[in-house]
């Protein structure tokens, strides 16, 4: 995996799968309740994938899996709330709203959401926004620290150049 950043993104280009899910276990070693984490890509470009990963890194031990029909897929690891929502169905962005999915969005839990555009105009700012560009071999991802909260958490990244 290799990587550049600056003070408010970090840039990483993942070969393979297996590199994807070793970057989500490393940001899990730096979230914290109460944020909002954007994954913007196109369909297959690792964004599923890499919420396993963060998972994994948290303790989740059971299969993960995308939450493209049922919409947001809940997890509880010790005492946090991990929402791990898919709004590429979304037709209009009140069906955001009407879904009731703004009571997720509270101090103990952490809510990625892939898809964002699709409610952005509803939904709480994101302070990590993660992007996913499909290359001709892997990926090529940037995560953006767009509030202060998102600024802390990449201020804690390790900084080992492995994952």
């Amino acid at each position: 995996m290799d990587h550049s950043n600056t003070k408010s993104n970090f840039s990483f280009y993942l070969a393979d799968e297996a590199a994807t899910l070793a970057l989500g276990k490393k940001i899990a070693t730096v979230i914290q309740p109460n944020l909002v984490i954007f994954l913007n890509g196109n369909l297959g470009s690792g964004k599923t994938t890499l919420v396993r990963g963060i998972l994994h890194g948290l303790g989740y031990q059971h299969a993960v899996k995308s939450p493209t029909y049922n919409l947001v897929e809940i997890y509880k690891i010790s005492r946090l709330y991990l929402y791990h929502f898919d709004l590429y169905r979304f037709n209009d962005p009140y069906e955001w709203e009407e879904a009731g999915f703004r009571d997720y969005f509270n101090t103990g839990s952490v809510c990625l959401i892939e898809w964002p555009e699709n409610a952005v105009e509803l939904l709480p700012a994101a302070d990590l926004r993660i992007d996913f560009q499909i290359l001709e071999s892997g990926r090529n991802i940037v995560i953006h620290a767009d509030t202060e909260a998102g600024e802390q958490c990449l201020k804690h990244w390790p900084d080992t150049e492995s994952p």
